[in-house]
This record gives structure tokens, sequence and C-alpha cells, in this order.
């Protein structure tokens, strides 16, 4: 089969018009044809786009595609090109190949155990009850996201990294600002700056003292402070955003589904299927890029050194090759199998952690307000289109008091 070349800048990130949790159209169609297609990337670059399961996994998966952006061509305009990259900074370890990103996720990979996360367990549910206690003294209607999915992540980053309590408020006003959409640039920059300053403060105080938190323990490797402060940054940026749009798009998508949300509301022991299921159905995070550094044979294609591959969560995610019925909300699946952490050495260190949250989230904000409701038309919910996040600006809620 002879592909037609198509340009990145046609492939839109936008959902289809009144489906907010469908991925683009265009992706089933390349799909449909081949799991890897040949495109063009903005900046001239004949790359590829791998929209198969299997081929987005394969990719994923081998130490042959490379993580670092300096030698990366990105699919969408606006950002810098191969060599215009400042260098990776200390720390920034996503963004390193081994053996550099081997040492640093070594150090992390024992601070991230499921063992670790279920002992967080109690302290999630506690702070998801005072936050559906300040709910229901406030009454509704409500906005979830600032009343619900992003705080929980942000105070539960902070119990991550070891923020003392005092100043959980403070971080978690920095967090929010940092990570939003409708904040000014002049806004962003200024708590980023002062975010920054925070964290540097706090490593400084964990190396002086460390304490029995993620942060704390690795003050006590062989690290830097410029490598502990931006540990801390990427442990920020991962855990927040994404955790918190997970739950605030979950709620969207299951008050717009009313058979897996009864099934959610009578039974919350469905709750992990619930989580994998939605984690699958959603995709928040569209795309991850890596760039081969020799000649590689994915999916029956010849990959050359020095290009650009492309891989659409989304689209793998809604692989009919890999699961059956892929546009169906079904809390009935088999769980597992869905690439929303990624795959291979670069998969999310912080996925159990996310889970967790989500298990005790999502059940509880139901069980609590059984009548809960959106408090708009679904079409008026603002989403994040133009975020490497995909998810909801605000969610307006209602219920019966």
């Amino acid at each position: 089969m002879t592909d037609t070349l198509l340009s990145l800048r046609e492939l839109s990130l936008a959902r289809p018009p009144g489906r907010p949790f469908d991925p683009p159209e265009e992706l089933s169609r390349l799909r449909g044809e081949h799991p890897l297609a040949r495109v063009a990337y903005p900046d001239g670059h004949l790359g590829w786009l791998a929209t198969g399961h299997a081929v987005v996994r394969a990719v994923l998966a081998d130490p042959r595609f490379s993580s670092r952006p300096e030698i990366m061509h990105l699919p969408f305009p606006g950002g810098p090109g191969p060599g215009e990259f400042p260098p990776t900074a200390p720390g920034m370890f996503i963004r390193t190949d081994p053996p550099e990103h081997t040492r640093y996720r070594r150090l992390l990979a024992g601070k991230f155990t499921v063992r670790r996360m279920r002992l967080l367990t109690e302290r999630i549910e506690r702070v998801t009850a005072e936050h559906l206690d300040a709910m229901e003294r406030s009454g509704p209607p409500a906005d979830l996201v600032r009343a619900y999915a992003a705080p929980i992540p942000a105070l539960m980053i902070c119990e991550l990294l070891g923020v003392p309590s005092e100043r959980h408020e403070h971080f978690r006003r920095l967090s929010l600002t940092f990570n939003d959409h409708a904040a000014t640039a002049e806004e962003v920059g200024a708590a980023e700056a002062e975010l920054g300053a925070f964290l540097s403060e706090l490593v400084a105080a964990k190396r002086a003292a460390p304490a029995d938190d993620v942060l704390g323990e690795l003050a006590g490797e062989d690290l830097t402070a410029e490598e502990l402060t931006n540990i801390a940054l990427l442990l920020l940026g991962a855990g927040l955003d994404t955790t918190a749009n997970m739950i605030g798009l979950g709620v969207f998508a299951l008050l717009e589904h009313p058979g897996p949300l009864a099934a959610l509301r009578a039974d919350p022991g469905l709750a992990d299927r619930a989580v994998e299921e939605l984690l699958r159905y959603l995709s928040i995070l569209h795309t991850g890029t890596r760039t081969a550094l020799e000649d590689v044979e994915v999916g029956g294609r010849q990959v050359k050194a020095g290009e650009s591959v492309t891989v659409s969560i989304q689209a793998a995610n809604r692989d009919p090759e890999r699961f059956p019925d892929p546009d169906v909300l079904d809390l009935g699946r088999e769980p597992g199998g869905h690439v929303s952490f990624g795959h291979g050495a670069h998969q999310c260190l912080g996925q159990q952690l996310a889970r967790v949250q989500l298990r005790i989230a999502l059940p509880a904000l139901l069980t609590r307000f059984p009548s809960l409701r959106l408090a708009v038309p679904a079409g008026e919910v603002p989403l994040r289109t133009g975020s490497d996040v995909y998810g909801v600006e605000r969610l307006p809620v209602a219920w019966e008091v």
C-alpha cells in the first residue's frame, strides 16, 4: 500500500464535535490503513505516526528509540527543533536515555512501590472526605475541578514530597496556578519562579534533615541539589495535572454514560475496573515522540536512523485489534493492556499513586452525592483542547439537597 503523505499540521487534536471522549476520526482512519503511517512534521521532517496498539508498544519498549529532545522533531508547530533545545537539566530524567535514565530510574523506582501507595490510602481517604464535606457545606452548584479534582492530587503530592503541613496551602496555590490554563502568562511565570524557589528551599531542608518521604529519602542519595529540585518538579508535573484531569474528565464521562455510572454507584467494588477502563477510554495524554538511533524495523516498515516516530496514545487505546468494541465505555471489560501510562523503560513511575487516588475519589464522590449531575448541558462544559493533557477546564455539577 502506498501512503498518502499526511502533514501533522492537518491532524487536529480536537475531539469530534459532540463527542468529547473520542479521539479525532482521522486517527482511526490512519490506523485502519496502516498502524505506522508516513507523515510530514511541521518543520518539514519526514517521520512516522504510530496508531496501532502493537506498534505503539513496540516503539515505546525499544531502546533503539531515544527520548532526548535535542534529536527530536516535534509533531506540532510552535516548538524548537533538533539542535534548538537547551541542554537537558540534571535530574530531568524523562528526557534522557540509558545509562543516565537508568541511574535515576533505579533511585526512584523503590519510592513508588504498590506497598507504599497502599500505605497512603488512609490519608487519601481522609483528604477526599474533607473535600466532600466542604462541597456538602457549600451546597450546589460547584465546580468539581476546583472543589475536588484539583486539590486532592495537590495535597497528595505534598505528602509524597514531604511538604510541611503548614506550607500545604501555599504549595497547592502555586501548583494550581502553574497548571491553570486560565491564568495569564505573567501569573504562570510568577508561580513557576516561586514554585522553583519553594522546591529549592524544600530540598535544602531535606538534605539538612532527611525525613521519611520520597524527597527526604532521595536527599540521602548521591544527587546534587539541582538534581533533587528538578526531580521534584518532574514529580509535580507528572502527578498533579494528569490525576486532576483524570478525576474531572472521568466524572464527566461517567455522568454522560448512565449504564457504567449506575453500575459503579451500585457496586463501588467495581472501582478498579472502572479506573482502568476510564484510563483506556479517555487517554488524556495525546502523544509521545521518540527518535530512532539506528535503522529499526517496526510493524513491517523500516524507520531510518534520525527519523522521529510520534505515538498516538488515543489511537492505540481504541485499537479494535486489541480491545473489542473499543469505543464503548465498558466496566465489564478485562482490565489492563492500555498504554495510558506509557510502556517500557519510561513507563510512568507514579501510576500506582494515580490509581489509588482514582479508586478512592470516584466511588466516594458518587456515594456521597448519589444524585450528582451536570449543572450545564454537556456541550457547554469547557474542554482543555489546547493542552498536552486533555481534560475539562471546569465541571459545573449539582445534586439534590
